[in-house]
């Protein structure tokens, strides 16, 4: 029953922390480490499949779209917004998803277990989050973005590997960088991450854990992280990062104030 209730927390603290740019991979480093519990092995993979299920079925129209696109481009040479998107989606991944996979392979682990550099991480992120949302116009939105900006993005994942930097939290800010508006961003992310956390799923399947826990906690990130991309793209119409970003810095602060209390 213990085991339940952890996976049933910890999925939703996936489905909140990974598609909010607040880091999933700190929350789910630190509270095992706050409350002294053992999480299983890939149970964080386990986690990211049930907010992958989550962004395939909110976007899903929008995939079929973006499929469809990329393959009547390359076979039937018809351009349209969705083809070019696909191939810049695919493209994109590439470089960030190849580095990214192999730092966090190397050091990404080791990383995980050093609470003062998940905490610095979190604040060092969030300060530049503030800032670059504050600072940068928004000129650019979802269809009017071009290769230079979805590229750049995509390779911005790369430094995910450092738990407390987010996925999301990077790739948000450096589309915030390049002119594209807070919705588009979010959007694009969303879509961005959906071929990386499919990869990791995949690669890491073979030691999921297939019991109770392992589907409470894909249910609760699934459930939670439906209802975070909902609310998400509503809220960036009219709202700003800054609530995210003081997060981020207020618990980075808690994490350096418990590490040295302890």
């Amino acid at each position: 029953m213990n085991e339940i209730l952890q996976a049933l927390i910890l999925g939703i603290v996936q489905g909140l922390t990974e598609l909010l740019p607040i880091s999933s991979s700190a929350h789910l480093n630190l509270l095992p480490w706050i409350f002294n519990w053992e999480m299983p092995p890939s149970f964080d993979v386990a986690l990211h499949f049930g907010t992958l299920l989550a962004i395939v079925i909110f976007f899903f129209k929008d995939w079929l779209k973006l499929i469809e696109g990329g393959y009547k481009q390359v076979v039937k040479k018809e351009k349209s917004f969705e083809g070019k998107m696909f191939w810049y989606l695919v493209i994109a991944t590439i470089p960030g998803g190849a580095i990214g996979f192999l730092l966090d392979h190397f050091i990404g682990d080791s990383l995980g277990k050093m609470p003062l550099v998940i905490a610095i991480a979190l604040i060092v992120m969030g300060i530049i989050l503030y800032i670059v949302d504050k600072k940068c116009p928004s000129n650019t939105d979802y269809k009017k973005m071009n290769f230079k900006q979805t590229f750049l993005i995509g390779c911005s994942q790369a430094l995910a590997f450092i738990p407390g930097v987010s996925r999301s939290g990077v790739t948000m800010t450096t589309g915030r960088l390049m002119g594209v508006d807070r919705e588009s961003t979010a959007k694009y992310t969303f879509l961005l991450s959906t071929p990386i956390v499919l990869g990791a799923t995949l690669y890491k399947f073979k030691d999921f854990v297939l019991e109770i826990p392992f589907f409470v906690g894909v249910l609760a990130s699934f459930i939670v992280g439906i209802i975070v991309i909902k609310f998400l793209l509503e809220y960036l119409k009219k709202g700003s990062f800054k609530i995210f970003a003081i997060y981020r810095i207020i618990f980075g602060l808690f994490i350096i104030g418990l590490y040295m209390f302890r």
